[in-house]
């Protein structure tokens, strides 16, 4: 029997995911450092994994509202209106989703119709254009460039622009460059999009993971609020991946139609997770920043000993990434990846996969252990040496 006529025309035109070639090829295999996995290594702080258990305990193991629970929403208004000074309506604009994946999908089924295109910034995480062409829409990828810092050009966006241009996708702090936007850059893209009236679907997922800058809240700029989708979540910032919970705030008219969309495909984000989740914001300053400072040693140390090993890294700034130059050695950021996996048992994700920008780089996540990073730089130290002595032979 041929599947293969089975399945819808959009989901043959998207290749599986580049990240989780490399998991599956890293499962088959010992004593591996990754550095692929874009996942703290901490533990949920025990205060949120107690709030989890203590609703279970409670009897709270039924469904909550289609939105999230009421209290959930008022505490991401109210935390959003204090670091941020953004404010929504908790009943009408804040919708409490499965991670911010199910937000993006909510946002692309909801608001886009087959032909319209949507607008980002590459390199970017890998789902994003995968979803807007799940949708039926056409992903329009713009590159950005290390010597820009990976920020997003305004004049290129414009460049990029047409017709059935509905929105632009960001996501900043970035994946995988960590790179951050600036106030004046992003004041440019709203600019932008007011101009064109078009939308801004922002991924702060990373938000409060910045070092020696501030993060800018695309919603609390001027004339940005009316305009954007707000994507967040607890999975980075508080070490929660696995309960998978975000949200997304917004326009009442736009988070009302991503919630019909929510009511038929989820009913309602996990229930235990929710009440894990207030307790987070509650203790948010004390646990996050804890984490944090951990990141900032460890984002040091991978990025000097990368540039000492001759690996051009541009300063992360933001979320747990270093995203270094590998052309210096002769080799495409695919063959460095499977090379350095193979031969040094460190796990890294070529650059390509996030984008055509990202060729000639690979990200390497620092969340992990100091000890763990240091033996890495020593395996990729000995890599590098060696593919540099073959290369003079050659």
């Amino acid at each position: 029997m041929e599947y293969a006529r089975f399945l819808a025309t959009r989901l043959k035109t998207i290749p599986p995911s580049g990240i989780r070639r490399f998991f599956d090829i890293i499962a088959t295999m010992p004593d591996v450092i990754s550095l692929g996995i874009g996942e703290p290594d901490f533990v949920t702080p025990q205060e949120i994994v107690e709030a989890g258990v203590r609703s279970l305990r409670d009897g709270h193991t039924g469904y909550t509202s289609n939105s999230g629970l009421f209290e959930l929403r008022e505490a991401v208004s109210a935390y959003l209106a204090e670091r941020y000074d953004v404010h929504y309506d908790p009943e009408r604009e804040v919708l409490i989703t499965v991670g911010v994946s199910e937000a993006l999908h909510l946002a692309a089924t909801a608001l886009l119709d087959p032909g319209d295109e949507v607008i980002i910034p590459e390199p970017c995480f890998v789902s994003y254009g995968a979803t807007v062409a799940l949708a039926g829409a056409k992903p329009v990828y713009v590159p950005t460039r290390v010597q820009e810092g990976f920020q997003v050009n305004a004049d290129a966006v414009a460049d990029a622009m047409t017709a059935r241009t509905k929105a632009i996708l960001v996501g900043y702090p970035n994946n995988p460059t960590g790179a951050v936007m600036g106030r004046e850059r992003l004041q440019e893209l709203v600019a932008l999009a007011g101009a064109h009236d078009v939308l801004i679907w922002s991924d702060e997922i990373y938000d409060r993971l910045v070092y020696g800058v501030e993060h800018i809240c695309v919603p609390s700029l001027p004339g940005a609020r009316e305009r954007t989708l707000l994507l967040g979540g607890f999975s980075k910032d508080f070490a929660m991946t696995g309960w998978r919970l975000g949200y997304v705030c917004g326009p009442a008219p736009l988070i009302a139609g991503l919630r019909k969309v929510h009511q038929y495909i989820i009913m309602s984000a996990p229930t235990t997770a929710q009440y894990a989740a207030l307790e987070a914001l509650k203790v948010a300053d004390q646990v996050v920043e804890h984490m944090r400072l951990a990141y900032d040693r460890r984002r040091h140390v991978i990025v000097r000993g990368l540039n000492d090993i001759g690996l051009p890294t541009f300063e992360p700034q933001g979320a747990f990434y270093a995203f270094p130059n590998i052309e210096s050695t002769g080799l495409t950021d695919e063959e460095f990846a499977e090379r350095l996996l193979m031969e040094e048992r460190v796990a890294v994700i070529p650059g390509s996969v996030f984008g055509p920008s990202g060729a000639g780089f690979v990200r390497c996540s620092y969340a992990t252990s100091l000890t763990e990073l240091e033996e890495a730089l020593d395996r990729i130290e000995r890599f590098v040496r060696r593919v540099g002595r073959e290369g003079r032979r050659g």
